[in-house]
């Protein structure tokens, strides 16, 4: 209401009354800086010598301190944006960050082993539900349509050689070994991975990581030991789950081609074999120990507003696969190797 007044009139100078002002709060102050705002934008002097002293002293405060601004990057030219240098210097030092979170990680492990780690097991099953119980449905979707999928592709080029039979081999061999644990961690890498982040990038934000450690609280042992563990525990479970259900949908498109389920049992239990099982539930366990670390890094070490929380589960989404990718060829090189 005061700043249609202000724009009509051609006054050089707003000052104030206050003789019969009485007790005053915040809502003072507020009413204040609106003015000497609408002042400033009119180029009219604002008089605030009839305020009491203490209303003066709060009145300079608030207009002597500046708003802070949050400072953004220096905007890069064309030619920046694909600096060999750059990228490899922000390669390395993240290379350097996530060895030392994995270090401190490696030591809130052997301290909860010990004994004398600060991390509450009810907090590790809550993680567990969070990620098993609530992730079975969007594992039931994918696994079985990753079932499906390979029983298709694999049908399509045995047909060619009348050996559609052998389609529940494909479908076991390669969902034991290679898509019920891979889709699985994919899965796990977008949902929990990415929740982790947000969860800890939202604790950074309202510094109650801060808290925990003015209270003497290792944050990597009260916060980060219990989500990893949880991953540790529930990733081979809802492989089985997952290679169950790839199993099953495999089953289904062998049915719809001719093939009994008795004869695609058959073949299916020729084809599980304790190594194929073991190499699938070794990766689980890799993959999830590098989920929960990349998601609860990128949650301890994000900034304090609301747009790092964002970029905090982005960042542990895609940490996430490209740490999924390279263990996965790793452990497959190392098998081959092995003859395994």
């Amino acid at each position: 209401m005061l700043r249609p007044q202000l724009t009509d009139t051609r006054a050089t100078q707003l000052s104030l009354d206050t003789d019969n002002l009485g007790e005053w709060d915040s809502r003072l102050m507020a009413f204040l800086l609106q003015c000497r705002n609408c002042c400033d934008q009119q180029d009219i002097k604002f008089d605030a010598s009839a305020l009491p002293d203490s209303a003066q002293r709060l009145l300079h405060i608030a207009t002597t301190v500046p708003r802070h601004q949050r400072q953004g990057e220096p905007p890069r030219h064309w030619w920046q944006i694909g600096n060999p240098l750059a990228l490899l210097r922000k390669t390395g030092r993240n290379v350097v960050q996530s060895v030392a979170f994995f270090g401190a990680v490696c030591i809130a492990l052997g301290r909860l082993l010990g004994g004398r780690a600060n991390t509450r097991f009810v907090d590790f099953w809550h993680f567990c539900y969070q990620t098993g119980p609530n992730a079975f449905a969007i594992i039931s979707l994918t696994s079985l349509l990753v079932g499906m999928i390979l029983a298709y592709l694999g049908a399509a080029q045995l047909q060619q050689f009348g050996a559609e039979i052998y389609v529940a081999d494909l479908v076991v061999i390669g969902v034991l070994r290679e898509m019920g644990v891979l889709m699985t961690a994919v899965v796990i890498a977008g949902r929990t991975g990415a929740a982790y982040a947000a969860q800890l990038g939202t604790m950074q934000a309202n510094e109650e990581i801060d808290a925990i450690i003015t209270m003497g609280i290792s944050p990597i042992e009260f916060l980060v030991t219990p989500r990893i563990l949880a991953l540790l525990v529930m990733m081979p479970l809802l492989t089985i789950y997952a290679n169950l259900l790839g199993i099953l949908g495999g089953a289904l498109v062998s049915a719809g081609m001719g093939i009994s389920m008795l004869q695609y049992a058959g073949h299916a239990s020729d084809a599980v074999s304790l190594t194929h099982i073991g190499i699938g539930l070794t990766k689980s366990v890799v993959f999830g120990a590098l989920i929960a670390i990349a998601g609860c890094r990128a949650g301890i070490q994000s900034g304090r507003d609301s747009a790092a929380v964002g970029q905090a589960a982005t960042q542990a989404v895609v940490t996430s696969l490209i740490y999924l990718i390279v263990a996965d060829a790793a452990i497959n090189i190392l098998c081959q190797q092995l003859d395994i």
